[in-house]
């Protein structure tokens, strides 16, 4: 089995510099994540966006849907940052025949405290076991993409 990884930026991506400096969001992590993990499937990673999902157009949307939709791989794992990733799942809502997953972090990925590495081992165990649709991985449960929201003051998604 083979898992596709398209990264967006996000959080999850996030480097800061110092206490007084802005973040950047730097290149992704995923590919770190799993070389330490020692995984024991295929995967490639490819990069589509590195930014801030707040700063995420619709048109940058339909990108990601455009690569996504046109990939042979059947299934899928999309980093994205939480603030839009909802939205940007449920453009990909009617894409056939593909498991796509969305994940991220509220910490930084390269953070003493992230939660990435859970969300993303969360992820690519309900790319490899559920049907076709799309979803969201945060937070240690799986969500259909169109039935889940971001609880901002909790800091975790919770089906709506």
């Amino acid at each position: 089995m083979k898992i596709k990884f398209f990264t967006t930026g996000g959080t999850i991506d996030k480097v800061y510099f110092d206490a007084k400096s802005a973040y950047q969001v730097g290149s992704p992590q995923v590919a770190e994540i799993l070389k330490d993990a020692n995984v024991a499937f295929e995967f490639e990673v490819i990069s589509v966006l590195q930014k801030d999902s707040l700063d995420m157009t619709d048109e940058e949307r339909q990108e990601i849907r455009k690569v996504v939709a046109a990939d042979s791989c059947d299934r899928i794992i999309v980093t994205h940052g939480t603030d839009t990733m909802v939205d940007t799942a449920k453009c990909l809502l009617d894409i056939p025949n593909k498991t796509i997953v969305f994940t991220g972090a509220m910490e930084p990925a390269r953070s003493r405290y992230t939660d990435a590495t859970f969300n993303v081992g969360c992820a690519i165990g309900a790319a490899q076991t559920l049907p076709p649709g799309v979803y969201i991985a945060m937070n240690g449960r799986v969500y259909a993409a169109d039935k889940v929201k971001k609880n901002y003051e909790a800091k975790r998604f919770e089906e709506t």
